[in-house]
């Protein structure tokens, strides 16, 4: 049979296990997409005009 562990040993256990959560989601929010190999093009592409025909 397991020995009961006292409550100050789960308080800290919990607590390192809070530590260590934190950090992670921490460390996983700074995690940004990598950057792109060539820069996005800013320029908008050409729009076609067709030219309506007119009546005489």
């Amino acid at each position: 049979m397991q020995e009961r562990t006292s409550t100050t040993e789960r308080y800290t256990r919990g607590l390192a296990a809070a530590v260590i959560a934190v950090a992670t989601l921490i460390l996983a929010a700074n995690t940004g997409p990598a950057r792109a190999a060539e820069p996005a093009r800013t320029e908008q592409p050409t729009q076609h005009v067709i030219p309506v025909p007119t009546a005489p």
